[in-house]
């Protein structure tokens, strides 16, 4: 039972993965000026929307679809867990490429990611104490919250505060490397989330059918819900397609850093978390190109 299973990843990698959500944070940081801050903050209705889609929507259609589907106690939680997660860095990327709003995308994914210190440990043990299957594994961890809000300190705004003072004092230095030190860190977040899929390949062969179609349903209802709120807000076009796209991506290697550093690798956490970072990748990046494909045929 995958509930009892706890996925091999030794100490090693879990340092690497503590590096690249760093490096992450810290290339995301070299593009962060405060004259995006202020013409968000200028004009809010959009900002607040997307913190409200990540942080009250999210959660909380999760508990939903977790009462509809009944997944196993650890993969419910790990549904939990990621949505409680800040949106990732590659929702900057995908929101250039469909051309919406980059600006806000960037701000939402600075400001979700340094409120994750707080509010991540928060609504996890909020949200994984209402059910009650999942509240029974957190009664079993007993879990230190405030060490969790140190280790997500440490990772995310450590390499934003360090950052933005790369980008202040050495902005040459901050443009030459931004762009290739953003595909690098994907590229080895990728790797080691393959890497740990593989070296527990037969727990994930064996449980890839439901994980698939829950990860699936969990993120194809981000998006929708997300775009549904935007649009009745009446947001502009591209504000949707941003507040859409950070609801969808969330960070994962956060959630992951979480489960094998506070839960021992526990299996059915690891695996949804594991596979929403490829999938929100797949999923993201098909969305931008059909609105760039929709984008095309209008005009």
């Amino acid at each position: 039972m995958i509930d009892q299973v706890t996925l091999n990843f030794n100490q090693s990698s879990v340092w690497i993965l503590n590096i690249i959500l760093a490096i992450i944070m810290f290339g995301i940081a070299l593009d962060l000026k405060i004259s995006r801050f202020r013409s968000v903050v200028e004009n809010p209705k959009a900002l607040l929307v997307g913190l409200g889609t990540q942080w009250i929507m999210l959660p909380l259609l999760t508990l939903a679809l977790i009462g509809i589907f009944k997944p196993l106690p650890s993969m419910a939680l790990g549904m939990i867990l990621v949505a409680c997660c800040p949106g990732g860095n590659i929702s900057n990327f995908i929101s250039a490429i469909c051309k919406a709003d980059v600006e806000l995308s960037i701000v939402l994914t600075t400001i979700s990611s340094v409120g994750a210190v707080i509010l991540t440990p928060a609504l996890f043990n909020f949200y994984g104490s209402i059910y009650p299957d999942t509240n029974n594994i957190l009664q079993q961890i007993n879990l230190d919250w405030l060490e969790v809000a140190k280790a997500i300190c440490l990772i995310i705004i450590v390499p934003i505060i360090l950052g933005k003072l790369t980008s202040s004092y050495f902005p040459q230095l901050s443009n030459k490397i931004m762009i290739p030190l953003r595909y690098l860190s994907m590229l080895l977040f990728l790797l080691i989330v393959i890497g740990a899929l593989m070296i527990n390949g037969s727990y994930f062969l064996e449980y890839i059918d439901e994980v698939f179609g829950l990860v699936l349903v969990h993120n194809g209802a981000a998006f929708i819900g997300a775009f549904a709120i935007a649009t009745i807000f009446k947001l502009k076009k591209n504000e949707i397609k941003t507040v859409t796209i950070e609801t969808g991506i969330q960070n994962s290697g956060l959630g992951l850093l979480i489960i094998f550093s506070f839960f021992s690798g526990l299996g059915g956490m690891a695996i949804v978390a594991a596979w929403w970072g490829i999938w929100h990748i797949v999923s993201g990046f098909a969305l931008s190109f059909f609105w760039r494909r929709e984008k095309t045929i209008n005009n």
